[in-house]
């Protein structure tokens, strides 16, 4: 089985949907290959070191509604074990970090990327919009043992593979995420409990071992 997962680093619901997707595939029993395309909830410059929370307050022009966004999520994820830590997360523009994730998938390497950048977003406050920080981030993993991601990040490396997911999602009319589409032809929207997303893979492996018996 094929799933193509498209998704942004700043999403809280790509995160979560992240974590249920892996708890999903586990019970599987099949091979699975699952490839994360990049997405952009919003591909405007982002100041530097500005506070998500007084991003959102003032992209929604309501703070108190922004909190209740964070208070929602934070506790939908925390059931799954995920800890996200809104008073500390720093907005971001993330094509850079979309960038870091397709070098890191050039070795193997693209799902711990994506993991690792999360968790520097989302608990430890870091800025991913900082070419610095990225590469404080490769090398928490063990991926820039001799410095070359300096190097990457600051030419256009990655732009293309980056913009073509961003194409592909547009006509694949994707206006939200996370995104799944399995085996090219099966979309499941949102970050869907893992029992969803099992039920579903277990219909959609049914259904292609129909086919390919006709």
């Amino acid at each position: 089985m094929d799933i193509q997962v498209w998704s942004d680093v700043v999403c809280p619901w790509c995160y979560l949907g992240k974590r249920r997707l892996e708890r999903a595939i586990t019970h599987l029993g099949e091979p699975v290959s699952v490839t994360f395309r990049a997405f952009q909830l919003d591909p405007s410059p982002v100041p530097n070191g500005l506070p998500i929370k007084e991003a959102l307050a003032a992209k929604f022009g309501d703070r108190e509604r922004a909190e209740q966004m964070f208070a929602h999520v934070t506790s939908i994820a925390a059931a799954d074990g995920l800890a996200l830590d809104y008073d500390r997360a720093i907005a971001a523009n993330t094509f850079d970090a979309h960038r870091l994730i397709a070098w890191a998938a050039g070795q193997g390497r693209q799902a711990e990327m994506l993991e690792a950048l999360q968790r520097a977003h989302f608990t430890d406050g870091l800025d991913i919009g900082s070419r610095t920080v990225l590469a404080g981030v490769a090398r928490s993993i063990g991926l820039d043992q001799t410095g070359t991601v300096g190097n990457y990040l600051a030419s256009d490396a990655g732009t293309g593979a980056v913009n073509a997911d961003l194409g592909e999602a547009r006509e694949l009319g994707i206006t939200s995420v996370p995104f799944l589409m399995i085996d090219g032809k099966y979309a499941v929207q949102g970050a869907q409990e893992s029992a969803t997303l099992i039920e579903a893979f277990t219909e959609i492996a049914r259904r292609e071992a129909v086919d390919a018996g006709r």
